[in-house]
């Protein structure tokens, strides 16, 4: 059912991301809660992001959801990129700004 190749190498690279995202930002340890506060984001915005995150790895899992799955972490990253950005953080523009790459390779490969 899953065949080992680059592309779907990748698509699970950048999956593994999103998991790993989405269990720091639904259990938020004071630091990532401090962040979102900082940025100005109500308290349960973390929430959403983690199951922004989840969803999109899933879908990234998926072949038939692979492209829906890249769009909508695309999306995510990007609106993390505009925060720190915005909020003039640069060293935490890198990881939004790669994964976001990833993720819009992966949807390429997948067309």
């Amino acid at each position: 059912m899953f065949e080992l190749t680059i592309a779907n190498g990748i698509a699970w690279a950048v999956a593994a991301f999103y998991v790993v995202g989405a269990i720091g930002n639904w259990i938020a340890p004071p630091t990532i809660q401090a962040d979102y506060s900082r940025w100005g984001y109500p308290g349960w915005f973390h929430y959403l992001t983690a199951v922004m995150e989840m969803a999109a790895a899933v879908m990234l899992f998926l072949p038939e959801w692979r492209i829906a799955g890249a769009v909508l972490g695309t999306l995510v990253m990007l609106g993390a990129l505009a925060t720190v950005l915005r909020h003039r953080e640069f060293t935490h523009a890198i990881a939004p700004s790669v994964v976001a790459a990833f993720s819009i390779l992966v949807g390429w490969l997948s067309l």
